[in-house]
């Protein structure tokens, strides 16, 4: 597959700026930048599931959530390693796939798919809040119910003899973004990845040329939740914490907002809106005066109502308008 020059030089770019910008910036804004890129991840998760493969998903919390718990529970019983890396990528992308395979099998449609996902989400909530006390424990993992699971060990890399340090912590989340994303693409442009729209645009019509459209959006959803574990690793990680809030109905919607603004069906969209979101919610949580909430949702409802292919295809429209008549001309 032939790599657009562009998309290679912004690459390029990306991964020189997450080794440079470690040296350059203070503690505090490297800690802010490094937990919006982990949520930036997650709304790559979602942006691919519900934007390219059209699964409506109001669930992805639970995988970013249980990918957090894993981590947690595998850096006390074996270690802050690759196992319980691996931990945190195959437990929610196992949950996925068991989840995703009830409902597609079972042709839940879109609407019920929605449901589901956060009911699932709300349940995973509801459990780990009960978990408090000495007899909630998986090995030495204290769960901790609703005060959740402080002081997890930071991530060791392979042949490393320190665990990351917030500069290393910031490269790794740089890195796994622009590894996530450019790797969706080359999905997306795969026999798969077409396949996978395939079905998204006429699932009927799929079926009637010999695929399986159901196992194709179970390996799309589990893609999905295998990545938002990955981000919820990185997020246990970042802050050396995690609770029961990581599965909770505002991170659930939080997600589905950073999508929407971004533009369904663009994966550079929602990582933009994302980020630009969170730094906003920052700053005005900061400040005292205004509600976030009421904030998020008046930008929810504008981009709904009036934006509702959201920003990156708007702006690319825009765009391509204005080059067309210079085109024209020459």
């Amino acid at each position: 597959m032939r790599v657009p020059v562009i998309s290679l030089a912004l690459g390029v770019v990306a991964v020189a700026a997450a080794i440079m910008l470690p040296t350059v910036v203070d503690m505090f804004s490297l800690l802010s930048m490094t937990v919006y890129l982990v949520m930036a991840l997650l709304a790559l998760s979602l942006a691919f599931v519900w934007g390219h493969g059209g699964i409506l998903c109001f669930g992805q919390a639970a995988f970013f959530g249980l990918g957090a718990y894993a981590w947690a529970i595998g850096a006390f019983n074996f270690g802050p390693d690759l196992v319980a890396m691996a931990l945190a990528v195959a437990v929610p992308a196992a949950f996925a796939a068991l989840l995703g395979y009830f409902m597609f099998y079972g042709k839940i449609s879109d609407v019920y798919l929605g449901v589901i996902t956060l009911a699932v989400t709300l349940i995973l909530f509801n459990l780990m809040n009960s978990t408090s006390g000495d007899s909630y424990r998986i090995g030495e993992a204290l769960l901790g119910g609703f005060n959740g699971i402080p002081s997890i060990p930071p991530l060791t890399l392979p042949g490393a003899t320190e665990p990351l340090s917030p500069e290393g912590t910031f490269t790794l989340a740089a890195l796994t973004l622009i590894g996530a994303y450019f790797g969706l693409r080359a999905i997306m442009a795969s026999r798969f990845g077409r396949v996978v729209a395939a079905v998204r645009e006429n699932e009927q019509r799929a079926l009637l040329l010999g695929y399986n459209a159901s196992l194709y959006k179970l390996a799309a959803f589990t893609l999905g939740g295998a990545l938002a574990g990955l981000a919820g690793m990185l997020y246990a990680n970042w802050g050396a914490f995690v609770s029961p809030g990581v599965f909770g109905l505002s991170q659930s919607a939080q997600i589905i907002i950073w999508v929407i603004v971004g533009g369904r069906g663009t994966l550079i969209g929602p990582i933009i809106a994302c980020v630009a979101l969170q730094a906003m919610v920052t700053e005005l949580g900061a400040q005292h005066t205004v509600d976030t909430g009421l904030v998020l949702g008046l930008i929810l409802i504008f981009f709904v109502l009036l934006i509702p292919r959201g920003l990156a295809p708007t702006v690319l429209d825009a765009c391509r308008r204005a080059v067309r008549p210079a085109k024209e001309q020459a």
